[in-house]
């Protein structure tokens, strides 16, 4: 649930001091989820980047009024990580929710259930919800365990992404991941990049190339001209749409969609 306040002229206003704001839809939903009851504001809008996002003055006041901002930290949303400073009621999660982070410096932990389950109690630990939070967490087990029943056994396991956003997801199920491009989803790769990529796609038998739902395919699909494979969608669940919302989609109907794209992609059994 996403709150918007207004003035009597009918001008948005700052969520107020009873409400959560997070930084984009992972920690929106997680805080949902343990805190019904209580206000969340997802700072990221439908269709945007969360690297990119750029605050308003009305955002700024949120984060200042809030009773709880949550940031997943290192740099991930600069912007608001300036605005919101190191304040009381401030959750940095890559720093205070004991995860065991990669040296490659990918953020995308929430793709990892086990990851994003601690992520889950810690907010749960912040808004006094810790059954609320214990019960996601058992959901979360569930599709962990569904993810590696999926994957146990499967004729391939490189996943070729168009960005490197996928570490976490691959360390967790014994996949390999490729990337095309390094972190940033608006890098070009190389010429001797795709080069390299295309031989690997040769050399490994890969069947599908994978590209991310708020970034062009254009360079997933260059791969695939050239090898011949196919295209298909892993969704880094960055954010997701008010009609996608309405229509019963979250992080798990996502993630199981992933799941689905990947036992495709690597001839799982």
């Amino acid at each position: 649930m996403v709150v918007f306040l207004l003035t009597a002229c009918g001008a948005s206003v700052s969520a107020g001091p009873d409400a959560v704001v997070a930084g984009f839809y992972p920690l929106a939903f997680a805080a949902e989820e343990v805190a019904p009851g209580v206000p969340v504001e997802n700072l990221t809008p439908p269709g945007a980047e969360p690297h990119d996002l750029e605050l308003s003055p009305i955002d700024a006041a949120s984060v200042r009024d809030a009773r709880l901002v949550l940031l997943l930290g290192q740099g991930f949303q600069p912007q608001l990580e300036d605005a919101a400073g190191e304040g009381d009621n401030v959750l940095h999660l890559l720093d205070t929710a004991g995860l065991d982070l990669l040296p490659n410096g990918d953020p995308h932990v929430w793709l990892d259930p086990v990851r994003y389950a601690k992520i889950v109690e810690r907010i749960g630990e912040a808004l006094d919800a810790e059954q609320a939070a214990s019960r996601l967490v058992a959901r979360l087990q569930e599709l962990d365990a569904d993810y590696h029943e999926g994957l146990a056994t499967c004729e391939r396991h490189e996943i070729v992404t168009s960005h490197e956003a996928f570490a976490y997801l691959a360390q967790g199920y014994g996949l390999e991941q490729i990337p095309i491009t390094g972190l940033s989803p608006e890098a070009e790769p190389q010429p001797a990049d795709l080069a390299r990529v295309v031989d690997l796609v040769d050399e490994r038998g890969v069947t599908t190339i994978y590209y991310e739902t708020l970034v062009s395919p254009r360079i997933a699909e260059t791969v695939a001209r050239e090898t011949g494979a196919e295209t298909a969608v892993l969704d880094p669940i960055e954010g997701l749409t008010p009609a996608e919302i309405a229509n019963g989609e979250d992080y798990f109907t996502r993630m199981r969609a992933n799941l689905r794209a990947l036992e495709e992609g690597l001839g799982c059994h």
